[in-house]
Parts: structure tokens; sequence; C-alpha cells
């Protein structure tokens, strides 16, 4: 169906904190995470997440960044996806080209995913660009296309990581809610509000998304991430 391409590993632009400190405190919290992440799970198959908070600016790029590594560093194969079709940062991070990628992906009649894929600086990371901008983000996630997409995506891959926009401004993370294994929602100290934080959480419930459990992101301890990590069950 595609052809596969060679790349070069394209360097981030700035420090990742479980690349370049894989032993520092705050690479131990990410991987904390991903064992609490995968015990959620337990019994059932993961292989794809989305990353997703209430609104802007709450830190998920960073903490969908940093899960992606560290389910790398454990073997697997991993797959870091810019869904943000709307802001997409994931690029610029990598200092990958843009011009090619997941709204590509979704237009072409004839696509070639692997031809947009970039090998990470890290063993068994990719990266999916989220391409130029497109008119309609949301319909484009809804679309077949992207369930094939995934499907193809899940043939090649461990793990799928889908960095998406906030809830409350736009629908793209509720449209990926039934699409993917499960979601993780980013709380980000002095950020969220309260009220915000309810009300995503009872738009995902609306859609019956699988919110496998949350981030507190930006605790005043100036770490990164701060460990705390709740099932769904538990709110």
């Amino acid at each position: 169906m595609f052809n596969k391409k060679k790349k070069t590993h394209y360097r981030p632009k700035h420090e990742i904190v479980t690349i370049t400190r894989p032993q520092s405190f705050i690479a131990e919290e990410y991987r904390t995470l991903r064992t609490n992440i995968q015990f959620s799970m337990a019994g059932k198959k993961l292989q794809s997440l989305q990353l997703t908070s209430s609104s802007p600016n709450e830190g998920k790029t960073t903490i969908a960044v940093n899960t992606a590594v560290v389910f790398a560093s454990q073997g697997k194969k991993v797959l870091l996806v810019d869904a943000d079709m709307r802001k997409p940062s994931l690029h610029d991070l990598f200092q990958v080209p843009n011009q090619k990628g997941l709204s590509t992906i979704l237009t072409e009649e004839y696509p070639d995913p692997e031809a947009t894929i970039y090998p990470l600086p890290h063993e068994h990371l990719f990266l999916l660009p989220s391409g130029i901008q497109p008119p309609n983000p949301s319909e484009l996630l809804a679309s077949e296309q992207m369930n094939r997409l995934i499907q193809y995506f899940k043939e090649q891959y461990d793990l799928i990581i889908f960095d998406l926009p906030p809830v409350l401004p736009v629908t793209d993370a509720l449209i990926m809610s039934d699409k993917v294994d499960g979601t993780v929602f980013v709380i980000r100290h002095h950020t969220a509000h309260l009220h915000e934080v309810l009300q995503a959480k009872e738009m995902l419930e609306r859609v019956q998304a699988n919110v496998i459990g949350a981030v507190f992101n930006g605790k005043p301890n100036d770490k990164k991430i701060s460990g705390t990590y709740y099932k769904q069950d538990d709110q």
C-alpha cells in the first residue's frame, strides 16, 4: 500500500528531558506515568493514546513527547502524531519539514504516510507532523480516511500517541475519543480553572471517551510534571 523511505534523524530544538537527562527525577516521573498508563489499561489492548487538556498552554505537547520517549525506551516502536492541525508545534520542536503531514495524508487520493514520517533522535521513536493547516481539521479527523490511517499505523507501530488540541475551544479531541484506546487529560497548575476542567471532563464523558487518567502538571516545586495521575474511576 505504501512505500517506506529512509531518513536521517532529526534533532530537537529544545531539551527533551527524557532524552537528554534520562536519569533525572523528572524523567523518572515520566516513567511512573508510563507505568500508571499501562496499569490503567491492564487486560486491554493499548495501541493508541491521545493527550489533551481543557484549555491551551497546559503542557500537553511536552507531556506527549516525553511519554512517547519513555514508551520507546521499552523497545516499543512508537509513532508520535501531531494531530493539532490548528496550532501545530512538533515540527518546530524537532525541526522537520511540515509541508506534508497528517493533513495532506487525509486529503490526498493516494497518500503515502511513510513519506512524511521522520525518525527521531531516540531509538524506536518516529514523528508524523501535522502538515499544512487545512480549513476543516475536525472533518478530516472524523473521516473514514482517518480510520483507515489509524488501522494502517496499528499494523506498523506498537503504540501511536496523538497530540490533540484542547477540548473546550474545538471538537477535535472529542472526535478522536472513539478512535483511540485511551485519553490522558493534562491539567496545569495555575493555568487550568476548575470549572473548565469539569466542563471538559463532562464533554469527554458525553462522547464516552475512555479517559484512563489525568496528569497534574506544573506544581510549584519547579518540576515539569508532578507525577500525580489518577484513574477516571477515582474521581
